[in-house]
C-alpha cells in the first residue's frame, strides 16, 4: 500500500515503542498558534527525532571526513535540508513536494574516494550547493553518482550499545527461526533495521546506478555497517524475520509498518565514540510566546573502524 503521509511526517515519523518522553503537567497545547503549519509537531518526540537525526547524519559525515581517505556528502531530502530551524525544515520538504520529488528515496550520503574531492565540489558549487540536490532529477547526477564508492542509508537509535541487555549474547539456534541462528523476539540488543517500505526503492536505486548501498546504523556509543546486499541474503534464507510496529507521525496519523533488525553480529564494527555528545535544553515557541520545550544532540565525534576502512577501500 502506498503511503499517503506527507514527505515531512514520514521524515519524522517514530515507532510507538521508541517514544519515551512526555509533558507532564501539561492538559492542552494550542497547536494552531503555532507557526509549524499545517503539520504540527505534536510533543517533544518528534522534535528529539529530528534533533537525533541530524546530528547521526553530521557524525556520520565528519567522521568519514576525519579519515582523509574518503568524501562524505548528504544526498538524501533529510541530509541536504536546514539543520538549525525545524521550520525551515518543514518548508524544505514543501518545496519538494511542489517540485514533485517529494517520495522519491535516495540514499542519505554518498561517500568517495578523497581523491575525488574537488570533482565533487566543484560539481555541487555548479548545481547551487549541496542543498539543492534532492531537487534535481538523478539522470543529471550521473556524473557525481557514479563517482561514488558507496551509498548510504543512515538510522539511529536512542540507546548505548554496550549497555543494552543482550549486548555479547551469542546466537543461538531458534525454533521460530525453523532452528537458524538467532534471538528470542524479546531480545534487547543493537541491531542495523531497514523498513520494509524502503526495501524495494533502495534495491531499485542500487540496481539502475550501479552503486552498493550500506546501511549504517548509529548508536550513542558506536555504529554498525552492513551492506544492503548481505541485509537482503539475509532476510532470503530466512535469518531475520520482519517485525511490525506502529509509527505515530507529528501530524498524529498513526500506520503500521514492517521492519527488519538485523542483529549487530551479523554486521561490520563501523565506528566507536571518542567523545559521546550531550544533550541540551532547546524549545520552539510560537508567535504568542508559548513554549515547546525538547532536548537537542550536540557534540560527539566517531571513530571509523580500521575494519569499516578496509571495506571501504575494497570498494
Amino acid at each position: 500500500m502506498k503511503d499517503s503521509l506527507h514527505p515531512f511526517e514520514r521524515e519524522l515519523s517514530v515507532s510507538i515503542a521508541d517514544i519515551e518522553l512526555e509533558l507532564r503537567g501539561v492538559k492542552e497545547i494550542v497547536w494552531a498558534d503555532f507557526w509549524l503549519n499545517p503539520r504540527r509537531l505534536r510533543g517533544s518526540d518528534f522534535l528529539m527525532r529530528w534533533s537525533q537525526g541530524v546530528w547521526s547524519e553530521h557524525r556520520l559525515t565528519d567522521s568519514v571526513n576525519k579519515t582523509n581517505q574518503f568524501y562524505a556528502i548528504p544526498y538524501g531530502p533529510s541530509g541536504t535540508a536546514p539543520d538549525n530551524d525545524v521550520r525551515a525544515f518543514e518548508l524544505y520538504f514543501e518545496r519538494l513536494e511542489k517540485a514533485g520529488l517529494g517520495n522519491i528515496k535516495r540514499p542519505d550520503l554518498l561517500i568517495f574516494k578523497i581523491e575525488d574531492k574537488n570533482f565533487v565540489d566543484k560539481f555541487l558549487e555548479s548545481i547551487g550547493g549541496v542543498e539543492e540536490l534532492p531537487f534535481i532529477t538523478e539522470d543529471k547526477l550521473q556524473n557525481l553518482i557514479h563517482k561514488a564508492i558507496i551509498a548510504v542509508e543512515c538510522e539511529n537509535s536512542l540507546w548505548i550499545a554496550e549497555k543494552m541487555p543482550d549486548y555479547n549474547t551469542p546466537l543461538k539456534a531458534q525454533k521460530r527461526l525453523d532452528g537458524k541462528l538467532g534471538l528470542s523476539k524479546t531480545a534487547v540488543l543493537p541491531t542495523v533495521i531497514i523498513k520494509e517500505e524502503d526495501r524495494i526503492p533502495l534495491s531499485k536505486w542500487q540496481q539502475e546506478n550501479k552503486i552498493p548501498i550500506h546501511v549504517w546504523h548509529v548508536f550513542f556509543d558506536r555504529a554498525y555497517g552492513l551492506s544492503f546486499d548481505e541485509a537482503q541474503r539475509l532476510v532470503a534464507e530466512g535469518l531475520i524475520l520482519p517485525t511490525e510496529q506502529v509509527f505515530q507521525a507529528p501530524g498524529g496519523a498513526t500506520t503500521k509498518k514492517a521492519i527488519y533488525k538485523y542483529y549487530y553480529h551479523y554486521a561490520y564494527s563501523l565506528g566507536i565514540a571518542n567523545e559521546r555528545p550531550q544533550l541540551v535544553p532547546a524549545f520552539i515557541e510560537d508567535k504568542n510566546g508559548h513554549i515547546l520545550p525538547y532536548v537537542k544532540f550536540e557534540g560527539g565525534s566517531l571513530e571509523i573502524t580500521t575494519d569499516a576502512i578496509t571495506i571501504l577501500k575494497r570498494l
